[in-house]
């Protein structure tokens, strides 16, 4: 059985997937007694878009976009899904940063042409999926070569790849771009994907290319790329997974923040008593509800579940079930004198 996958394009300026596919039914319905949104679909995999809606693009200012945005989302009954791949909008404005605070984003993977500039966009890009605690895990050369006359030509420059034009500035200035993705930014996974007509032709006919021909070139790098994110999100969901845990041997939650070789202990009531959720301090104030007397010294967690790439949720015995950022547990004081394991 294959994975089950939705697409979301994200860009109701521009929603492209009405023209890249094409489905059966190619509107949106509505079920009126749940108030959701039911997908398309084509060649199994469920899709939703603006332009499914029957307006086209949209014309709108960019607070209407982020409730548009978070509706379709929200409110679609995508079911059970192993993947949803979100196609965002170029650049760094509201339906990102929306996306990003409305659903807990496992990794993210960058589309780029070879040109300098439009690197400068992708230093953008992976600084704010960083910031909003999103892994990027590949980086997507478009349109970078093409074949004719048996050679293969760079029209934009090599790009993330290895220059051999004359020019050894070129060299040096194409070659460093490739060395800041992968030595600054921490992604080693770079694709290409070329200029050619079928491949256009493809995305304006509503038969990609993976499907017209799913043995050729293009669909082999599609695939590449398919099973690296695949390979990313499993590595990613099994370091959020194990990041807090409680160990009842030695009564103290156990924090590894991914991407991070430090691992320490807290005692749980000093976490209970360090709560800066809205149930636990005055939002105008500033000044902590729960007093100190009022946490058990032997208090335990009942469950602890990850958030995202950025945050747990503690489940305690009184009900409560605040969400803890990895940036607010390293704050905390740390447990030094570990107990003696308790029997099983």
């Amino acid at each position: 059985m294959g994975a089950r996958v939705g697409i979301f394009d994200a860009d109701v300026y521009g929603p492209s997937l009405p023209t890249i596919v094409s489905p059966t039914n190619r509107l949106l319905e509505m079920n009126a007694e749940r108030r959701t949104i039911i997908p398309t679909e084509y060649l199994g995999v469920k899709l939703v878009s603006f332009g499914f809606d029957g307006q086209g693009r949209a014309i709108m200012r960019g607070p209407m976009v982020s409730g548009v945005i978070n509706q379709l989302l929200t409110t679609t009954e995508w079911g059970e899904l192993n993947y949803l791949v979100i196609d965002m909008p170029p650049g760094t404005g509201d339906i990102q940063l929306t996306l990003c605070q409305v659903v807990p984003l496992t990794a993210a993977v960058i589309v780029t042409t070879p040109q300098k500039l439009a690197f400068i966009d992708v230093a953008k890009g992976v600084r704010m999926f960083s910031k909003l605690k999103v892994p990027c895990v590949a980086v997507v050369e478009n349109m970078c070569h093409f074949d004719a006359d048996g050679k293969r030509y760079y029209p934009f420059g090599r790009g993330f790849r290895f220059s051999g034009i004359e020019d050894p500035m070129s060299i040096f200035r194409w070659e460093s771009l490739k060395v800041v993705v992968v030595q600054q930014f921490g992604i080693p996974h770079l694709f290409d994907l070329p200029i050619r007509p079928t491949l256009s032709a493809s995305g304006d006919s509503g038969i990609p290319e993976v499907v017209a021909d799913p043995q050729g070139e293009v669909a082999n790098t599609f695939q590449d790329l398919g099973v690296c994110v695949v390979q990313q999100c499993a590595k990613i969901r099994q370091q959020v997974s194990t990041a807090v845990t409680y160990d009842k041997s030695i009564k103290a939650i156990r924090v590894k923040v991914p991407d991070s070789d430090e691992e320490f202990l807290l005692h749980p009531a000093t976490v209970r008593r360090n709560d800066r959720s809205a149930q636990s301090v005055v939002e105008w104030t500033g000044e902590q509800k729960l007093q100190f007397m009022d946490v058990s010294e032997h208090v335990e967690p009942e469950d602890i579940r990850p958030m995202g790439n950025y945050a747990v949720s503690i489940m305690w015995p009184d009900g409560f079930s605040p969400i803890a950022p990895y940036d607010q547990l390293q704050m905390i004081e740390r447990l030094v004198d570990v107990p003696q394991p308790t029997p099983a």
